[in-house]
């Protein structure tokens, strides 16, 4: 049954079957087919679109999953934007589940912001609206000129946690660092359950380095300040021991972030939390990017499971890791396509979710 008025159209593009299978399940609940296009890559490695069928006058979804070769990820979407547009589509919304780039979205030393970059190219294209999920930095729909529905995964998470964890009232949630606790504390408040944080293990660059402005001379040098003028220098960071603040022991410990790539800091957290009394540990993620070697890691650690949505696609992963569940979100994606193309409110679909979610 069709649930939407005339004029839409979805397409897909090539970055992975999944891509794929996750536009026909949209395609499916939404009562339309998806749209024929044709994207291929010449023997160049130039990426080419052709669109098969009229968009004039349309209003034009683009789903884009990112897989493994992000950038020709990006490059498919680009300029299948840009050919929607250049055939006089009424609007081109893009469907990005997981936001490439989304890491690098402050200054490290002499380096760039490049989900700016990123944000600036799709606009440039031709995009006149966004739906992603679960923003690395919520700060990160600022880069845009156009709107953003930044939806939330967190529904269906605690949905699985409810259903698929019997004992789930004996959980307690964890932030594996100071940096996550927020979104710990909307689970644990939530599902009325306690919060525990790891503080002191080794952090990453991203926590380490805010900004990336602090590189001071080596050589203390005064000729380029006033002689009566002395810049005091930044205290080095020091790491303290590992401690866990908040009682895991006896407990189930559910781990809570938003992605999950190098799986590094999840294991050692795992161990800590053994460590600490924990029987049994789950890891919760919107994003899986589960990089390089993270489903062996996965499999030999003390994590029993790692629950992770369809945002990006991870079937392969799953084959060498059992412990890799996956949520499926294109019911609320397809929800937020079909309230943008006829006209509807967004505001159901972020009931509940308070600034700092």
């Amino acid at each position: 049954m069709n649930h939407t008025k005339g004029g839409l159209v979805i397409f897909t593009a090539n970055s992975h079957p999944s891509s794929r299978e996750l536009g026909k399940r949209i395609a499916e609940r939404l009562g339309v087919e998806l749209g024929k296009v044709q994207v291929y890559q010449e023997a160049n490695r130039e990426t080419r679109v052709q669109i098969q069928e009229s968009v004039r006058g349309k209003d034009v979804f683009v789903i884009q999953t990112m897989s493994k070769d992000v950038n020709t990820t990006i490059m498919e979407m680009l300029i299948m934007v840009y050919a929607c547009r250049t055939s006089c589509a009424k609007s081109i919304t893009g469907v990005l589940p997981y936001f490439p780039y989304s890491k690098q979205c402050k200054m490290r030393k002499r380096g760039s912001i490049v989900s700016k970059l990123v944000a600036s190219m799709m606009c440039k294209a031709g995009l006149t609206h966004l739906i992603t999920m679960d923003l690395h930095q919520k700060e990160i729909q600022g880069f845009f000129n156009i709107p953003v529905d930044n939806l939330r995964a967190s529904p269906f998470l605690l949905q699985y946690i409810q259903e698929e964890i019997p004992d789930y009232r004996n959980a307690v949630i964890v932030a594996k660092s100071p940096a996550s606790a927020k979104r710990a504390q909307s689970f644990a408040e939530r599902l009325r359950l306690g919060i525990a944080v790891i503080h002191g293990e080794a952090q990453d660059a991203e926590s380490d380095q805010v900004d990336g402005r602090h590189s001071p001379p080596t050589v203390k040098t005064t000729g380029a300040i006033h002689p009566s003028m002395e810049i005091p220098l930044l205290i080095p960071k020091e790491k303290p021991p590992i401690t866990v603040v908040g009682d895991v022991g006896g407990r189930i410990a559910i781990i809570v972030d938003d992605i999950i790539d190098d799986v590094d800091s999840f294991v050692a957290a795992a161990e800590t939390l053994k460590e600490r009394g924990a029987y049994k540990i789950f890891v919760m993620a919107t994003h899986g990017l589960l990089s390089s070697e993270a489903p062996r890691f996965i499999e030999e650690s003390a994590i029993d499971e790692v629950v992770v949505t369809n945002t990006i696609p991870h079937e392969l992963q799953k084959l060498q890791c059992p412990k890799i569940k996956t949520v499926d979100i294109s019911m609320i994606l397809s929800e937020a396509i079909r309230r943008i193309h006829n006209g509807e409110s967004m505001s159901y679909l972020f009931r509940n979710i308070g600034v700092d979610d």
